[in-house]
Parts: structure tokens; C-alpha cells; sequence
């Protein structure tokens, strides 16, 4: 069989997690360890149109690469990606001298093949090894996947691979694109293979490609820890340690697991990536995972729900992927609407005149439990938000998470409860509001719970409100609520999830009088 090689894409591929903000020194380090282990084939980064910055692996030129590299390994190919949907201008990517990158990757869904075609010829005039990844090469029909490997041929790149966009690829589909790629391709072309891992097929996949003894070079990716957006992809250390096993190649392990160890755990803590319930089912309808990474954020759905929404996307935008269009399908499955003018009139009577004390689920709560209840006195309504706690003595549950409700009603509660119309199905609660009603514009915070009933309660007139667990998000994703059972491991990007939810306590602000109790990350 041909040689087998194993090209990282950590520093790329793995920066989805972290938005490529490793550091400089990491960044050096990394690329270090990663010789010393014995990987052929190293990815530093995007090139991509940016303003240069030292710490994030994106780089806006070829020039600005030369800081990371101390001391380049002769015995390893450094490589860049381009997307071509956000391609450097070719102009301003300067002829390969061999002292940074030696070749560049080139990635391109099917409709932009030609466009893909022309950019790679002009790569490989400036003197880079070309590599050429047909993403979601899932999407392509064995026909048109063979005519575009023919294509390619003529461009003689260094490698051409399949990529599993949407981790979605079983061992016989992706054994079949393997022949069609492997009979079309000149015999001197490497065959590639990235594989992201929703349906937990890359080590499989993987395996299955080195096993079927092609007689061309195979390259294969991964990354350390498996690091990746979502289920992530396949881990650098577990491949590398079966090639050692059954391949006879000799890669040092320990530089590796230093990297997971010294740099990538403690992401790892803050930011999840990995296998869960959303992705898998994201991959098995097809579906792009962002939108699967998108609703859990929200942390509103039942399994039932997450699998519905998906389900209801249509086929052209099930793999275009924007936040605009997953929040058009959410707001859709939800929009239940109903007339709540007497529901209003009714709480109104019941809040009339008194202070309202708004207890959220932060991990506050605990600490300032006895300042909380010295808030409470016979002119106070007490409303959990998303939960149920008998030492509240609350008069109110508010909630607009079906999953929450169905926790909160598998209790003996013996208060009122309040939801929006988008829990449905439940003949438990005593008052339903419309849902559309109380939610933000705001897509990422638009069905927070706590902004929803505040701005129920400038409809009802209140005269005073508490608020108290409203912390905010720390930047980690244990220790944000008083209950483990809250802990959501999927939300990413928290700093800027409490700047938008301090924009619409301030607009909120404007209508009702509020003020904290316990103390909060959000600075109005």
C-alpha cells in the first residue's frame, strides 16, 4: 500500500471552538510538540482578510505566518486553508519560497467548483503544493464527484480529499466515494479524508480507509483531543496510536497528550465540544450542525421539539447554515399564538399594588438566600423563573422552557404558574401568555426567560421589582446556576450573551422600575 500520513488541523479546525484565540506562545508551542510527535503534515490557520493578530491562528498573508514559525522541521509540511466563499484576493499571496507555508488547502462546496477550479490553478503557479477538499463531498452524485476529481487531475495537487462536512458519512457510503475517488484520481495524487464526528464514524471511517491497502499516498486529518466545532473530529491521539499498533509507524504520543494536557483541557472545561443528542440528530436528517449547536444554546427544547424543528427545515437550507434562517424555523415552530387580553386583566388584579421579588436560577441564590427572604413581606409576590424550590415560598413559577415545565410539574408544587404559549401541550398551568409577545429581537437571548417576564410585567403595570439570580454567565460552563441540573455545556461566546442581555435591561429599564438584590454580571 501507499505511505500513510497524518496531516493536524487543530490550530484551524479546532479554533471554532476558542474563535482561533490560542495565543502566540500556544500557538508556538503546539506547532512544536506537533514535529516532535511526528505528524507529516501540519495546518497553521486560515488565510483569510483579517487584521493580524499574533495570538489568533487566522492569518491575513503569508508574510505574517513567519513570527509563528521559529525554527521550521524540514521533515514537515506546514499548510493553510482558504475557503474560497471568503478567498484572499490571489494578488496579495506571495510566490512560495519555502521559508513559511508549503502548501495551501483550498475548500469549496459543489456550486462553487469553478470558481474553485481557477483560484487552485493560480495557487499552484505560486508555487504551493495544492490541496483540494470537496466539502460535503456527501452532496455531490458519484457522477458528478468522478467528473470533478477528472477535473482536478489536470491541476496535479498534492491532495485531494473527502470531507464529511456534516459528520453524517456511514462506513458504506464513505467506502464508495473512497473507490470513485481512488479510480478517477492520477496515480501520484494523495487521497485525503476529513472526517467530523456527529455520528461518531471518523475513527471507523478512518480505519476503514487506511485497511482498503490503496496503492496512493493517504492522507488522513485530525486533531488533537479531537477538537472541533460541535462533536468535534477525529482525535490526532487515538489514530495516531492504532497506525503505531498495526502500521508500523513510530509517532511519539507524549508531545500530544502535553498539548491536551498543558492547553487544550482547560478550553476544553469552558468551551464542550463532542458527541450529544443534538448532533446526532442534526447529522441523521442532514442537517448542517450549526443549527443543531444554535437551539442547544437556547436550552429550551425537549428532545421531541429539537428533533421537529430540524426535521421541518427544507432541504435548501438544511445545509446553509445562517443564524437569521435557524431563528425564522424556531420562531415558526413556536409561534402558537393566542389572545392573552384576559389573562393580562387577571394578574393584573393579582399584582396590583404589590412589589414582585423575581428569583432566577443563578448560583447567587444560594449564597444571599437569607438577604432574598428579608425582601419578602405580606406586600410581595415571590415568581421563580424556570424553576421550583420549596424554600422560596413563591407565589409564581414563570416559564417559557418546556423542558424546565416538564421538571417543575413532576413536583408538588403549590403555587400558580404562568407559561408562554410555546409550551404546549400541558393543562397545568393556570395562566398562558402569548409568546411571540415578550420575546427579544435579539435571536441569541430572544427566549430568555427572566427578559421575557420582566417585559410581562411592564404590561401589567407593577409598581416595584426585586431581582435576585441573575447573575449572568461566567466563563466556564459549571458553577452558573444553583442546581447542576441547569449547567449548559453548549452555550459558547457568554461575554457576548451578557452584553446582549444588558442592552435589553436597558431598553427594559426605560418601563419598569427594577433593581438587583444579588450581584450580576450584567453592567446596565
Amino acid at each position: 500500500m501507499g505511505n500513510i500520513s497524518l496531516l493536524d488541523c487543530t490550530l484551524r479546525d479546532g479554533g471554532y471552538i476558542n474563535d482561533w484565540k490560542f495565543g502566540k506562545e500556544c500557538i508556538r508551542t503546539i506547532l512544536s510538540k506537533l514535529s516532535s510527535s511526528g505528524v507529516e503534515i501540519i495546518e497553521l490557520g486560515f488565510l483569510k482578510e483579517v487584521d493580524y493578530d499574533p495570538n489568533i491562528s487566522i492569518f491575513p498573508n503569508i508574510e505574517s505566518i513567519n513570527d509563528i514559525i521559529i525554527k521550521k522541521d524540514p521533515s514537515v509540511l506546514y499548510v493553510g486553508m482558504i475557503d474560497i466563499k471568503s478567498a484572499i484576493p490571489i494578488e496579495k499571496i506571495a510566490v512560495c519560497d519555502g521559508k513559511t507555508l508549503d502548501g495551501i488547502r483550498v475548500i469549496f462546496k459543489k456550486e462553487k467548483l469553478d470558481e474553485a477550479f481557477l483560484y487552485c490553478q493560480k495557487i499552484k503557479d505560486l508555487g504551493y503544493k495544492l490541496f483540494v477538499n470537496f466539502v460535503s463531498t456527501d452532496a455531490y452524485d458519484d457522477i458528478e464527484f468522478a467528473e470533478a476529481v477528472r477535473r482536478f487531475n489536470s491541476l496535479k495537487p498534492y491532495c485531494m480529499a473527502i470531507v464529511d462536512t456534516f459528520g453524517m458519512m456511514k462506513k458504506k457510503q464513505f467506502k464508495r466515494l473512497v473507490e470513485i475517488a481512488d479510480r478517477n484520481m492520477l496515480d501520484d495524487i494523495a487521497l485525503g479524508y476529513h472526517a467530523h464526528n456527529n455520528l461518531q464514524q471518523a475513527m471507523g471511517n478512518a480505519e476503514e480507509m487506511v485497511e482498503m491497502n490503496l496503492k496512493r499516498e493517504v492522507v488522513i486529518d485530525a486533531c488533537v483531543f479531537g477538537m472541533g466545532r460541535g462533536a468535534g473530529n477525529l482525535n490526532l491521539e487515538l489514530f495516531a496510536e492504532f497506525l503505531n499498533e498495526n502500521y508500523n509507524k513510530k509517532y511519539q504520543i507524549s508531545p500530544i497528550l502535553e498539548i491536551m494536557d498543558g492547553y487544550l483541557s482547560e478550553i476544553y472545561h469552558k468551551r464542550f465540544w463532542g458527541y450529544s443528542l443534538p448532533l446526532y440528530m442534526s447529522a441523521t436528517l442532514g442537517c448542517h450542525p450549526n443549527y443543531a449547536i444554535y437551539y442547544e444554546e437556547k436550552n429550551t427544547l425537549t428532545e421531541k421539539e429539537f428533533y421537529e424543528i430540524l426535521k421541518s427545515i427544507s432541504e435548501k437550507d438544511k445545509r446553509n447554515f445562517s443564524k437569521e434562517t435557524a431563528e425564522l424555523y424556531y420562531q415558526r415552530f413556536f409561534k402558537n399564538t393566542i389572545d392573552d387580553e384576559q389573562t393580562i386583566c387577571k394578574l393584573k388584579e393579582e399584582f396590583c399594588g404589590k412589589r414582585i421579588l423575581v428569583i432566577a436560577p443563578g448560583q447567587s441564590i444560594l449564597k444571599y438566600e437569607n438577604d432574598i427572604l428579608e425582601n419578602v413581606d405580606t406586600d410581595t409576590k415571590v415568581v421563580l423563573i424556570n424553576f421550583y424550590d420549596n424554600r422560596w415560598k413563591a407565589d409564581y413559577i414563570f416559564t417559557s422552557n418546556v423542558r424546565r415545565f416538564s421538571k417543575i410539574v413532576e413536583n408538588d408544587v403549590n403555587c400558580k404558574m404562568i407559561v408562554s404559549s410555546n409550551v404546549r401541550g400541558y393543562k397545568k398551568a393556570d395562566y398562558m401568555v402569548n409568546y411571540m409577545s415578550y420575546c427579544s429581537g435579539e435571536k441569541e437571548v430572544s427566549a430568555n426567560a427572566s427578559l421575557m417576564f420582566l417585559r410581562l410585567l411592564i404590561r401589567l403595570d407593577v409598581r416595584e421589582v426585586l431581582i435576585a439570580g441573575m447573575d449572568g454567565y461566567k466563563n466556564t460552563n459549571i458553577n452558573n446556576y444553583f442546581n447542576d441540573d441547569f449547567e449548559n455545556t453548549h452555550i459558547l461566546r457568554k461575554d457576548n450573551r451578557n452584553n446582549l442581555i444588558a442592552e435589553e435591561l436597558k431598553v427594559i429599564s426605560k418601563k419598569l422600575n427594577f433593581s438587583f438584590i444579588t450581584p450580576t454580571r450584567y453592567k446596565l
